[in-house]
């Protein structure tokens, strides 16, 4: 930052107007854009480092292979929406355990509340989506109009060949960005070499082109136009998020006992009975809202902390201490303003609480996935007849199997049942009837028998009898030739004649 204390100050454009009457005041004030000026800090390098990683992430994640064995798609990432199927890494979720989804919500929820509650607004200031591509979309603006003050000419200058030169390059820029953006989310959905080698015959589906243009359309709207307007208007998080607050939470704030009272820079650098704040405006030129920190924390705050790098560098060029606008706690700058020793208290109740949460349902999750079956039956009876009586006096009942196999290999079972005292099992399609039979099933996938169990008149207990169908793998060991069964039983009932 170059030039004298006196040039950092954003001169007032005139006395404020008062207050207009409520009852004439529209409902909607027209947006006021802001043109955030550039700035150079610690916040800032985090920014651009958390943009990098996350960018990274996105747009790459698709791209990594896993080896699942022959017949399985090797993308690390991907959700098979024709099969069913969501594979992450090693993991592969079936349509029907889609609780693993919710469990992964569920913790992305927790653990915002529990960043929120010892940082604020991180997540909005850092993470969000809204705030990465809206910093993308702000560099490239900066590369081709120019900063703060360049854009502001622009804005007001009339039409010129270097002004349509100008906006025509950074649109098309967006454009170019969106349309990554879109392409890179469908590759979550398909196979990422074949989708490009799609793209570059020009043979993409429907479905695929819509959601192309769904996102590129939304990302270029939302973080080339609305920006700012997203975060005050569009997002709820704002809106509850104070309830995740308290006195010990990190915020951005201004400290008033410092800053208090305003005035011009001090040419002698003696600021003795006054407050450090010069009243420069460098604070609201870097905000993304466009919001003035040292009116208090705000509902269009979003955390970012680019305010503190830019009052940080006035208070360098100054001769000042720096942190006149802090990530601090409430308790911490009053118990400074008092000259009383300032402790962060990270663990309190309301982190813990949070922390526990995020240990019960990790936990939770977690040996679910590592105890999950890779063996799912269905038993469904018959209704229509409930039982069937033959000519020797036996009743037959049906029931429809469905069985999921969900290794990447066939497996080949024993099928039989427990807990009925003398019975006869056969398979539809199949004329042998015996106390069990084989059964056979396809990798990473379902297969549905008809099975019938027949039980001799004299076996029949009473008007329902509750029996198993069980299935018998055997499954060698890794460290031996030798084998051991594997056994999984799936409670049904077998119905009869009422006795």
């Amino acid at each position: 930052m170059a030039g004298t204390a006196d040039d950092l100050i954003v001169r007032n454009p005139g006395p404020v107007a008062p207050d207009p009457d409520p009852e004439t005041q529209p409902l909607y004030a027209a947006r006021r854009k802001v043109h955030p000026k550039t700035v150079a800090g610690y916040f800032r390098k985090l920014k651009w480092a958390a943009l990098i990683v996350l960018l990274a992430i996105y747009y790459i994640a698709p791209w990594l292979r896993w080896d699942r064995g022959p017949g399985a798609p090797d993308q690390a990432f991907l959700i098979d929406m024709p099969n069913r199927r969501a594979y992450f890494l090693w993991v592969e979720i079936w349509p029907q355990e889609i609780y693993y989804i919710a469990g992964l919500l569920i913790l992305g929820a927790v653990g915002l509340f529990f960043a929120t509650a010892l940082l604020g607004r991180v997540w909005c200031g850092f993470a969000c989506p809204q705030t990465v591509w809206t910093d993308l979309f702000m560099l490239v603006e900066r590369w081709i109009e120019g900063d703060r003050g360049a854009r502001i000419r622009l804005d007001k200058a009339r039409f010129s060949l270097g002004k349509l030169w100008k906006r025509s390059a950074k649109h098309l820029s967006w454009l170019v960005i969106s349309l990554l953006t879109g392409g890179a989310w469908v590759m979550y959905f398909n196979d990422a070499p074949t989708f490009v080698s799609d793209v570059a015959a020009f043979d993409l589906t429907g479905n695929q082109l819509f959601f192309i243009g769904l996102f590129t359309l939304t990302t270029y709207l939302l973080a080339g136009y609305s920006r700012e307007q997203v975060c005050t208007y569009m997002c709820p998080w704002p809106r509850f998020q104070a309830s995740m607050l308290d006195e010990d939470t990190l915020i951005v704030s201004y400290e008033p006992w410092r800053g208090e009272p305003r005035g011009k820079p001090a040419k002698d650098g003696n600021y003795d009975g006054r407050g450090h704040c010069i009243d420069c405006g460098q604070c609201v030129a870097v905000c993304p809202t466009g919001i003035d920190i040292r009116d208090g924390n705000q509902l269009e705050c979003i955390g970012c902390a680019l305010c503190i790098d830019a009052c940080n560098n006035v208070m360098d060029r100054i001769g000042l201490p720096r942190d006149l606008i802090t990530y601090d706690s409430v308790n911490r700058q009053n118990a400074r303003g008092r000259g009383l020793p300032a402790k962060r208290r990270f663990v309190r109740p309301r982190t813990i609480i949070y922390a526990g949460l995020i240990a019960l349902v990790g936990g939770i999750f977690l040996f679910a996935l590592l105890t999950r079956s890779h063996l799912d039956v269905s038993v469904i009876p018959d209704r229509n007849p409930i039982y069937v009586t033959l000519k020797d006096g036996s009743i037959r009942n049906g029931f429809t199997l469905r069985v999921l196999n969900k290794t990447l290999r066939q497996r080949t079972f024993v099928l039989t049942a427990h807990g009925l005292s003398d019975f006869r099992l056969s398979l539809q399609g199949r004329d042998q009837e015996d106390q069990a039979t084989l059964l056979s099933v396809a990798p990473d996938s379902v297969r549905t028998v008809k099975a019938f169990i027949t039980v001799p008149p004299t076996a029949i207990e009473g008007e329902t009898m509750d029996f198993s169908f069980v299935l018998i793998e055997n499954v060698a060991d890794e460290d031996s030739i030798l084998s051991h069964p594997v056994q999984s039983e799936f409670d049904t009932r077998f119905r009869g004649p009422s006795q």
